[in-house]
């Protein structure tokens, strides 16, 4: 990938693998079914927190804090409010915004201290990059599970 760190490279390959996923698993779902809840989530709150969750690691990725209008989107994802294609669509700002932002680490700052969260829990620009792939993928495996019981249930 062109402009892309070889050690950023995999995160762009997970949000590739997300957008292919929801879009093939969560065809035909109504809303209905994306908001019910299974094992205690939907896959609607998973698709939100998935969003969320990437914009907020990669600002503590990026040496940032978070502001409050992510805090307040935060509390809102498990709040069934809009449909599949708006949520499809908020994933998919999400994963284009962190690529934008995604571009511009400096490789030598790889190794570089972060925190997260309140805890401020100890990190590295490299330890966020991993989380932010595996925690995406993660959610991804979320939603795909609830579409299925979901769709199972009738």
């Amino acid at each position: 990938m062109e402009g892309v760190h070889p050690l950023v490279m995999p995160v762009f390959f997970s949000f590739a693998q997300v957008r292919e996923d929801l879009a093939r698993h969560t065809h035909g779902m109504t809303d209905g079914q994306l908001w019910t809840r299974a094992g205690g989530a939907s896959a609607g709150s998973h698709m939100k927190h998935l969003a969320g969750s990437v914009d907020r690691i990669t600002t503590y990725l990026l040496g940032s804090q978070l502001t409050e209008e992510q805090l307040a989107r935060l509390r809102q994802e498990n709040v069934p409010d809009i449909g599949l294609d708006r949520l499809l669509a908020t994933v998919d700002d999400s994963l284009r915004d962190s690529e934008e932002r995604l571009r511009s680490i400096d490789p030598d700052r790889l190794y570089e201290a972060r925190t997260v969260g309140r805890k401020a829990l100890p990190t590295t620009v490299l330890g966020l990059i991993v989380h932010l792939a595996e925690h995406t993928q993660r959610h991804l495996g979320q939603v795909i599970t609830i579409c299925k019981v979901v769709r199972q249930l009738g």
